[in-house]
């Protein structure tokens, strides 16, 4: 019965079979009460700001970890092209990192001051675990994946149609809910679910495991932004 679901499993996509499966939890990281009160125009901005500030730390300890994932697809990849998605990945998050910055400045925060909350630190405290070598480029490319199609699931929600996201949250939202995002996390999606199908029973374990613990530290950010934590 195992052999046959794992058979299945390569068969439909990996990373499909456990959207699937895990629906709930992903449902709930991309569906998450604050993006529905984005997108109802009923969200507190105390917490958009929070949001904000946190995530811009978060975007810069996802730095290192996007670099270890292009030195680990320049090791292990059976494909020339990982390096130049990756790499293109490299190259935004300089641009992210200046958009936060004026960003912060409209909304008049000071990120000199900001403080990583719990949900945070132990957020990052994963980006740097799975920059070890021990962890396998599969493994690495996955979360990378997930990372990102969370913010792109979850921001394109907000400018569906019949959204009454705020215009001045509007340009937040059509970053990462852009059809251009959108391909760029289907093409890290296509590299997951490549290396996924050729990976050990042990790698699939992992790379699971990861994917699952992803989707509860993106619940957990959220709900630090909202104060419930």
């Amino acid at each position: 019965m195992e052999q046959k679901s794992k058979e299945e499993e390569k068969k439909v996509g990996v990373i499909e079979t456990w959207l699937r499966k895990h629906t709930l939890l992903f449902k709930g990281a991309t569906r998450h009460p604050l993006i529905l009160s984005i997108r109802d125009g009923s969200i507190d901005i105390a917490s958009f700001k929070s949001w904000l500030a946190q995530d811009y730390l978060f975007v810069r300890a996802f730095v290192p970890f996007v670099a270890s994932v292009l030195i680990k697809a320049w090791k292990e990849s059976d494909e020339s092209g990982d390096m130049e998605v990756i790499l293109g990945g490299v190259a935004s998050l300089e641009d992210e990192i200046s958009w936060f910055k004026r960003e912060a400045s409209k909304w008049g925060i000071s990120l000199s001051e900001v403080v990583p909350q719990q949900a945070n630190k132990k957020y990052c405290g994963l980006l740097e675990s799975l920059m070890s070598p021990d962890v396998e480029y599969t493994v690495a490319i996955t979360a990378f994946w997930v990372i990102e199609v969370v913010y792109q699931e979850s921001f394109a929600h907000c400018i569906g149609e019949g959204s009454k996201t705020p215009q001045e949250l509007k340009e937040t939202c059509e970053r990462w809910g852009s059809e251009a995002f959108a391909k760029y996390c289907q093409s890290l999606q296509n590299i997951a679910n490549r290396r996924l199908q050729k990976a050990s029973d042990e790698e699939l374990k992992k790379a699971e495991h990861t994917f699952l613990n992803i989707l509860e530290y993106e619940v957990d950010f959220w709900n630090m932004s909202r104060g419930n934590v």
